[in-house]
């Protein structure tokens, strides 16, 4: 497994990781109309617009294979009320052939460390409430419940549950 930066070239692996990871683990929950809205915001020319985007950066978790796995950090979206410098945890999504290798705990690791490079003071994300895995994995690294969040998909609102961690 190699962990490294994202590059223009990896924006269709991307999207890719994104569509399959996402539709895997939620997709019963919505109507396909709702899916396919949600979807539709994640086009080419906005993918390639977030990673030319210097307040964001990307990693890549890949193998033999290819990239199978990635992370996204920003600036704080959600309806957070960071104390100071913060950023935002908005995406970590690994493909099924991804997990147990260590690339989640890699990929977690590179957030941890970039937010602080950045001066953030705390990092912030949101998770399904259903999503026992993901809240369990959060924990293990200090991220605590901040409350309820709105999710949209499509029309479809979801329970997310906002989590902090200080740095």
């Amino acid at each position: 497994m190699n962990v490294r930066d994202a590059t223009p070239a990896d924006l269709p692996a991307i999207d890719a990781i994104f569509r399959e990871s996402f539709a895997a683990t939620f997709a019963h929950l919505y109507k396909p109309h709702d899916l396919a809205t949600f979807f539709a915001r994640f086009t080419p020319e906005a993918w390639a617009a977030e990673l030319a985007d210097p307040a964001l950066a990307f990693r890549i978790a890949e193998d033999a294979q290819g990239p199978f796995g990635y992370c996204k950090l920003g600036p704080v979206t959600l309806p957070a009320t960071p104390a100071g410098p913060a950023l935002e945890l908005r995406q970590l999504y690994l493909l099924e052939r991804g997990k147990g290798t260590g690339a989640a705990q890699a990929l977690m690791q590179w957030a941890l460390d970039t937010a602080r490079a950045r001066g953030a003071g705390e990092l912030w994300l949101s998770v399904y409430i259903d999503n026992h895995r993901a809240k369990r994995f959060y924990q293990r690294y200090g991220f605590e419940d901040q409350g309820p969040y709105t999710f949209m998909v499509g029309d479809h609102e979801d329970e997310d549950r906002l989590m902090r961690r200080m740095l």
